[in-house]
């Protein structure tokens, strides 16, 4: 995975960082607060995350691949002053844009990349925690790269389980199917902290996998939605994928009864059944239940060539 251009940052997309010794400790600005504008650096940090949930207002991606990310302000109207008026102007003002996500309290913060500002706009009837109606400014952020580099931004999420197609018109439709995919990772990773079986949360060293499967999916919809996405450390996601293991709506891991003892000593992951992974949300709850159906103790089973999986993508 490439770095960002300026080695004086050095911030690796997926990675995690601190950020009181990353990046306030080398570049100051505020440490309070969503946006953080260093005054002897031509740097602005976001940080976005669940806290924004409280306020009324949640960041995410459109289906075009802009990040649409709420500016700052607890009470009454957002304005085009502080932190947002630095946004706004950031390209004027030589700028670059770089955004965090918040992992929870005390935790570190993981690199999403680097952004310009492609446009806001304002978003009336938003409602804080204290129950007042407001009016929030949305700025929609694009990523900075070339449309080629999209899969290599997501590198370290990889998702391979979609069906690649042949034939003369091969090459663009596999361009516009890991266009969506990267959309997908984006949105899984949006949602999903780590690991919930090892406990990894550097995206490097993560899969996007989807619990419907991508080829079972009904529509766009279900293929892009980051709530039929869990973000697995590979072995787990080989388990998953098969159909060796599930998730029951409460969290607690179901294991095959035929996963072989040999295996589930040597993987390197805890797969005591009922072990209790995370709560899931009540939008993963249908997807869950079809790989309870679906997958678990049939892929595996139905396989006729375990080996067939580890043939390589298409170029």
């Amino acid at each position: 995975m490439r770095l960002i251009e300026n080695a004086t940052l050095g911030f690796e997309i997926g990675g995690l960082y601190s950020r009181r010794d990353d990046i306030h400790g080398r570049f100051n600005g505020q440490r309070q607060g969503g946006i953080s504008t260093p005054s002897e650096h031509p740097y602005i940090f976001a940080f976005t995350g669940e806290v924004g949930h409280s306020h009324g207002y949640h960041d995410f991606w459109d289906t075009d691949g802009y990040f649409h990310y709420f500016g700052e302000g607890q009470s009454g109207d957002m304005t085009y002053t502080g932190g947002n008026r630095a946004i706004l102007r950031h390209d004027v003002d030589g700028k670059r844009l770089f955004v965090f996500q918040m992992m929870g309290h005390g935790r570190p913060y993981r690199f999403l990349g680097e952004f310009k500002l492609e446009r806001s706009y304002e978003q009336p009837g938003v409602t804080s925690r204290s129950g007042e109606v407001r009016k929030a400014i949305v700025f929609v952020l694009k990523p900075v790269m070339e449309p080629g580099d999209r899969e290599e931004l997501a590198d370290g999420i990889a998702d391979s389980k979609a069906d690649y197609p042949v034939g003369p018109a091969s090459r663009q439709k596999v361009v516009e199917i890991r266009t969506r995919q990267w959309l997908f990772r984006r949105r899984v990773a949006d949602m999903e902290k780590g690991c919930r079986l090892s406990g990894v949360s550097d995206l490097r060293f993560l899969r996007a996998s989807h619990i419907k499967p991508w080829a079972k999916c009904d529509n766009d919809v279900e293929k892009l939605d980051g709530n039929n996405g869990l973000l697995l450390s590979p072995n787990a996601d080989l388990l998953f994928d098969r159909g060796w293991i599930s998730f029951e709506e409460s969290g607690r891991l179901i294991r095959s009864d035929d996963l072989p003892s040999e295996v589930i000593s040597q993987i390197g992951i805890n797969l005591k059944p009922g072990r209790k992974c995370g709560s899931f949300r009540s939008e993963q709850a249908s997807y869950l239940e079809f790989h309870r159906k679906f997958i678990f103790g049939r892929k595996y089973a139905a396989m006729k060539d375990p080996l067939g999986d580890l043939q390589p993508e298409p170029d």
